[in-house]
């Protein structure tokens, strides 16, 4: 029997990097998930929810795309109930979507700061806030927020990106408190190193990463599992590394 049997997990951000790894790696342990995110089709950046969802599916486990823009509240609600009335229900939240820029502050274009509070805080309250009642009614659950962590890097100057991921630490930490009476851990999981996704890689502003800073996905992917077997009598209310909780083999 495997770590996940019988869970439904939503995913949101999943149509590439670190968020189709979790959706990927949560299937594999025997979960069902609903692969969510704006990708329907091939665009600047490779990936989409079918092509991920199909990936799950040819290696024998169970996913479906699900449309989803996080910062359209109609949007994500949509998503949400065609999760619960495809799979009956919904114990795994995995909040992921997320947008990058780590420009420095007086340099910042205000479109570019409100993009990174709409998607990477405002998302992660509207997605989660849309499946708290389903998770309850399962008896419990699990919800992961993806972070950074730049958020503590503060010797590194301050971007939008940072300021944002800090907001949903503090959102996720306070939520545990929150939801500990209805068994639903809540957690959130950052990289210990730096994940060379698609999203990095376009919105990196060119830096060199050195290899031995570097993370596969799959270690994230791996983690997520682990946070998403929990309810509130086990792991919660934490901020998590990756490789903290899947140590690297050196």
């Amino acid at each position: 029997m495997s770590l996940l049997d019988g869970k439904v997990a939503f995913v949101a951000g999943a149509s590439r990097g670190i968020g189709a790894a979790i959706a990927v790696a949560l299937a594999e342990a025997g979960a069902t998930v609903a692969v969510a995110a704006r990708s329907e089709r091939e665009g600047k950046l490779p990936g989409t929810i079918h092509s991920v969802a199909e990936r799950i599916t040819h290696a024998g486990g169970h996913a479906i795309p699900v449309p989803c823009d996080v910062t359209d509240e109609q949007s994500v609600d949509e998503a949400i109930t065609a999760t619960v009335e495809t799979f009956g229900g919904l114990d795994i939240l995995v909040a992921n979507a997320g947008v990058l820029w780590m420009g420095p502050i007086e340099s910042t274009p205000a479109k570019r700061w409100q993009l990174c509070l709409d998607v990477n805080l405002t998302g992660v309250f509207t997605v989660t806030k849309a499946a708290i009642p389903h998770l309850r009614a399962r008896g419990g659950g699990s919800m992961i927020a993806v972070t950074t962590n730049g958020v503590t890097m503060i010797d590194r100057g301050a971007n939008a990106y940072w300021v944002s991921k800090a907001g949903v630490e503090r959102l996720y930490t306070g939520l545990a408190a929150d939801l500990k009476a209805d068994n639903i851990a809540v957690n959130c999981l950052a990289p210990s190193r730096v994940v060379l996704t698609e999203g990095w890689t376009a919105g990196g502003g060119g830096r060199a990463i050195p290899p031995e800073m570097v993370e596969p996905p799959e270690t994230m992917g791996a983690a997520a599992v682990l946070l998403a077997s929990q309810d509130a009598t086990g792991v919660t209310g934490t901020i998590s590394q990756s490789e903290v909780l899947v140590p690297q083999r050196q």
